[in-house]
């Protein structure tokens, strides 16, 4: 039953990052019209009211310790963490910050050593690591080996995967409740929406209703709220229940991968061998970081593995 449940969930962490790897699709079709905070705020309102739709009962959290864990998540997960990606994006080059994202995943495993019982930091996850980064750099670059340093963006990007990171943790920490997956999603949203408003003041945000009656705009903002945010976030919240924080970040190192293949095949864009030889490398990272160590696993080890600390 287990071994089901975590191919399952191996399947579901796949799909999740296939429709992330490609929303820079639609985002580049919608900054024509929108700003980069507009897409976020409305993406993440429609994704919000999507799951009220399909799950409209809401969490009856046990205290203030639990609600903590959801206002965390949404402020982490959903307000900073896109906050600090589309800042990094207007202050250095979107290479640099397709890179440094893709750390995250280094940073979670961090986190999770010291947060979370039963996701220490192995071996393999470094070497893994290694090689996906070098991947990803490959692929990032494309052939073009245009690399700056930005240091405003750059750290903006860098504090992003952090907060990626404590969203990660705090979702694990969230899956052990019990609650439904959906209705929890749901919550992580309303707070992510809520820590947004602050923002309202001196971001750009404009209702214009003749944007949303652009066929284009808003097909590419229903996938982007529909399945990107309230699909897709649903999903990855369920794979780090299953799988744990650790082994379902791993597969964010497969978003350049999925990107570079879109472009070349939706958008035309040019597939240099550098890119090729990196995708390469960064599936081969993900394969060596996912490997189970060959050690014999204690009865305390397993049982570590399935909770959490307090």
């Amino acid at each position: 039953m287990k071994a089901r449940a975590a191919a399952a969930g191996h399947a579901a962490a796949i799909f999740t990052i296939f429709v992330w790897g490609t929303t820079f699709i639609s985002t580049k079709v919608l900054l024509g019209d929108f700003s980069p905070f507009e897409i976020l705020f409305f993406r993440f309102t429609l994704g919000y009211l999507a799951l009220l739709a399909v799950h409209p009962r809401f969490v009856k959290t046990s205290g203030f310790r639990e609600e903590l864990l959801f206002a965390g998540a949404g402020l982490c997960g959903v307000t900073l963490y896109f906050l600090l990606e589309n800042i990094a994006l207007t202050l250095t080059l979107t290479s640099n910050v397709g890179i440094i994202v893709s750390v995250a995943p280094f940073f979670t495993a961090v986190a999770a050593h010291f947060f979370l019982k039963g996701e220490g930091l192995r071996p393999p996850f470094f070497v893994g690591f290694a090689l996906a980064m070098l991947g990803i750099v490959l692929i990032t670059l494309n052939g073009s080996y245009a690399l700056e340093l930005n240091p405003a963006g750059d750290i903006m990007a860098v504090l992003a995967c952090v907060f990626w990171a404590f969203y990660s943790v705090l979702m694990r920490k969230i899956s052990v409740l019990k609650h439904s997956n959906i209705a929890s999603t749901r919550r992580v949203f309303f707070y992510g929406l809520v820590f947004m408003l602050p923002a309202l003041g001196f971001m750009d945000l404009h209702l214009a209703p003749e944007r949303f009656a652009d066929p284009v705009n808003l097909l590419n903002l229903l996938f982007l709220s529909f399945f990107a945010s309230a699909l897709c976030f649903a999903s990855w919240n369920w794979c780090v229940g299953v799988l744990g924080a650790v082994k379902t970040s791993v597969y964010i190192y497969l978003v350049p991968v999925v990107t570079i293949a879109a472009s070349w095949l939706i958008l035309h864009e040019r597939l240099t061998g550098t890119a090729m030889v990196g995708a390469l490398l960064t599936l081969a990272g993900l394969f060596i970081s996912e490997r189970k160590p060959k050690l014999t696993q204690t009865p305390a080890y397993k049982e570590a593995e399935a909770g959490v600390k307090g």
